[in-house]
């Protein structure tokens, strides 16, 4: 087995930065435990003299922009949830270890990315995609591979990693659940600084002195004792929030803090391979009601990107009631999304999708009343041979007309018809080839009889004429060609 640990060293923190598009507005996070001294501060912060365990009073003083956010350990778990969905993508096989890590067992996902370095960088890179800094580290046990993500730094190809793991420092115990803080601190007195030192002490001393937890750590961590670990199973529907760092009510600053969630999306449905015709961004306001904005993708997609582009249209032109201080993103209902293999060259099909997508941002921007599609009618009467509906729905018509199935002559029609066929002089005019009679219309009023041509104008456009059989008769243009 194989197993990759995903650390993320500032959790509490990281809840709100991810969403930071300032990165020189200074944060803090209080202690939930002493709520008038510091947690963790961001770089930003820390540049100006702000510090861990510090008086909130003190480092108000020197930072007076400092940004305050109280520690919220439930959105700190549901992140970490948010992570192991994502992580979906690389294995189905996902673990949590709170506080701040998940575990994945990729041995079976090796050939698939290319390796464990492969594995690692992509791991990396869509963290990245999250807003996140993390450790990445790996290791043929969970625990092993935990301990080297927080000390940010694997072992060395090719190297005994038991031995790199004996090199770890004792703190890498610290904030273990397994732990008593009391043997830590006994250890601590007797000068002991790494794993390997543990190990070389008798553990019959150990067990005297209620430091036999310690040694069964390191001994699961080693491979020597069985460590099993719950799987993580996601969730049937995804439903993500992400607090801004501060309100704001700028598209621009709305918009990157929603890229975080269309990755989280992104991956969540790649790793279901399904994929979204709809989702819904929720905007949640410090003193009004939420606001939503319904993402209507005109075919099933996983594409964080495609999603964030239709967003960007919808934020641009969205009036807000007031500032906006979480992100919140549902999809509900996904769709079967088949794998179809690459192709070298543009397909009709991937010509179809580019005309979708430049579909979907029109109708994000203008409304989706302003964009209309022609349909087929089955009538041989060119007036009535085509009907205006909506770019998303099937065609229909006020009049019970059939669906446009009616096979018809093999003749060329023009794309452009004038919206009343004009009057003209015959004598303008070269007709080509021979009649097409088109008599039609007895059962709803609008009888025609006519004769129709293909003709050449004085400036050589070819037309389509039409010779009126019924009186008063004459010739008329009813369309050009292009």
């Amino acid at each position: 087995m194989l197993w990759l640990a995903i650390f993320v060293p500032a959790l509490p923190l990281q809840v709100f930065t991810r969403a930071q598009l300032d990165a020189e507005l200074p944060m803090a996070v209080l202690d939930a435990r002493a709520s008038a001294r510091i947690l963790l501060a961001n770089d930003a912060a820390c540049a100006q003299g702000v510090n861990a365990d510090q008086a909130v009073a003190a480092a108000q003083a020197i930072a007076p922009a400092l940004r305050l956010q109280p520690r919220q350990p439930e959105r700190e778990t549901a992140l970490l949830a948010e992570i192991a969905c994502w992580a979906g993508c690389f294995t189905p096989r996902i673990s949590l270890a709170p506080p701040n890590a998940v575990l994945l067992e990729i041995s079976a996902s090796l050939r698939l990315f290319g390796g464990m370095a492969a594995v690692e960088q992509q791991v990396h890179e869509g963290l990245e995609l999250l807003g996140l800094v993390t450790h990445v580290a790996c290791a043929p046990t969970p625990l092993a591979a935990h301990w080297f993500a927080v000390c940010g730094q694997g072992p060395v190809a090719g190297s005994d990693w038991r031995q790199a793991l004996e090199r770890l420092p004792l703190a890498v115990l610290d904030n273990n659940p397994a732990c008593p803080a009391a043997a830590l601190e006994l250890l601590a007195g007797l000068g002991i600084r790494s794993l390997g030192e543990v190990r070389a002490l008798p553990a019959a001393g150990l067990a005297l002195r209620q430091a036999g937890a310690i040694s069964l750590l390191i001994a699961r961590a080693r491979g020597e004792q069985p460590d099993p670990r719950p799987w993580f199973e996601p969730p049937a529907r995804f439903a993500n929030e992400l607090v801004l760092p501060a309100p704001s009510h700028h598209s621009e600053a709305l918009l990157f803090a929603a890229r975080r969630l269309f990755a989280s999306l992104s991956a969540w449905l790649r790793a279901r391979h399904t994929a979204i015709d709809h989702c819904r961004l929720v905007l949640v306001h410090e003193r009004h009601a939420t606001s939503a904005l319904d993402i209507v993708l005109g075919h099933p997609s996983d594409d964080d990107k495609h999603i964030a582009l239709i967003a960007r249209e919808l934020l641009a032109t969205q009036v807000l009631a007031d500032e906006v201080c979480a992100l919140r993103l549902e999809a509900e209902h996904v769709l079967e999304h088949p794998l179809v293999a690459g192709e070298l060259f543009e397909t009709p099909a991937q010509l179809r999708d580019e005309a979708w997508r430049l579909l979907e941002r029109l109708r994000a921007r203008l409304g989706k009343d302003a964009i209309c599609r022609l349909d087929a009618v089955a009538d041989h009467r060119p007036e009535a041979a085509w009907q205006v509906c909506a770019a998303n729905s099937a065609a229909t018509s006020p009049a019970p007309r059939r669906p446009a199935t009616l096979a018809l002559p093999g003749r060329r029609r023009p794309f452009w018809l004038l919206p009343e066929p004009r009057a003209i002089g015959a004598r303008q005019f070269t007709l080509l080839g021979d009649a097409e009679r088109i008599e039609s219309g007895w059962w709803d009023g609008g009888d025609i009889r006519r004769d129709y041509y293909l003709a050449h104008e004085r400036d050589h456009r070819l037309c389509w004429i039409f010779h009126q059989l019924d009186p008063p008769g004459g010739w008329y243009v009813q369309g050009y060609f292009g």
